[in-house]
């Protein structure tokens, strides 16, 4: 559906239409990625933390590294952290190199958490199956173009 349809609006311009379509799609995009984490009780941010640590498994992070690859830089990823902590989905330990910093690695239940994830964001992909590979790549072309 149009987005002008959608949300029964007119746009001053293209430009415009199209950042309010771009902030539509995200907020559509990320309600069902909440339904998929919903029932395990994960926030996107959580999600996006433990699927950070899976790419670095089976070594450690530091708390920089995890601030620097967020999806949302505005995370407060110590909080976040000593959540999942609780929820056994990481481990945090003293750095052998500083001690000041803190390693942080996934655990079983974080990778099996992603696995059951995995599956299900395959249904999410078959949201986007309308498009071809070509206009895919184009899309992910526009959207890198505008943040350059």
């Amino acid at each position: 559906m149009k987005i002008q349809d959608e949300i029964k609006s007119k746009f001053n311009n293209e430009y415009q239409k199209a950042r309010i379509n771009i902030h539509f799609t995200n907020n559509y995009l990320s309600e069902q990625l909440i339904e998929i984490l919903k029932p395990l009780d994960l926030s996107p941010t959580q999600f996006n933390v433990l699927r950070i640590l899976r790419g670095q498994h089976p070594e450690a992070s530091s708390i920089g590294l995890l601030k620097e690859r967020m999806l949302d830089k505005n995370s407060d990823i110590s909080r976040v952290v000593d959540r999942m902590l609780t929820k056994k989905l990481v481990i945090r330990k003293e750095c052998k190199q500083d001690r000041r910093q803190k390693d942080i690695q996934i655990t079983a239940l974080g990778l099996d958490f992603l696995a059951k994830i995995d599956v299900q964001e395959k249904e999410l992909d078959q949201k986007m199956q309308h498009l071809t590979l070509d206009e895919v790549m184009q899309l992910n072309n526009l959207l890198d173009k505008i943040r350059d």
